[in-house]
């Protein structure tokens, strides 16, 4: 069954000029990209984005980093999309993430990882309408 996630390339990945090695990760993968673009996150839609981590001692430095720099927001379709792109992703900590995985090649922290993914198709689905508009998404 077709599903859509959401991924983001998050301000360490762009200033490290990794989206293009991401992107053929991704489309290597067999995965439809229906949505891309390059953005600022505004505080505001940081703690949006973050709501699940409020009050947690990390949720500041989170947003702090979030809004250093632009990110890239990607919509991904394909069966089990979410299961593979969080299998192709990495644990979030990179020193737990295997080789070859996003984070395991490129990641140094668990605030500084690359790169965000949903966690759920309910997750997706929230991720994607805070990020795109239905008309920025493509249909087929």
């Amino acid at each position: 069954m077709l599903e859509q996630t959401f991924l983001m390339i998050k301000p360490d990945g762009v200033k490290r000029k990794l989206v293009g090695d991401i992107l053929v990760k991704l489309e290597k993968k067999g995965l439809k990209i229906v949505a891309m673009k390059m953005l600022q996150i505004t505080k505001e839609l940081a703690e949006i984005h973050y709501r699940e981590h409020r009050g947690k001692k990390f949720y500041e430095e989170l947003i702090k980093f979030i809004t250093s720099g632009p990110v890239v927001a990607i919509v991904l379709e394909g069966d089990e999309v979410v299961k593979i792109i969080r299998n192709l992703a990495g644990n979030t900590n990179p020193k737990e993430a295997e080789c070859g995985t996003i984070r395991g090649d490129y990641a140094f922290d668990l605030t500084q990882n690359v790169i965000h993914t949903s966690d759920s198709i309910t997750s997706a689905k929230r991720e994607i309408i805070n990020f795109f508009e239905k008309a920025e998404t493509l249909d087929k």
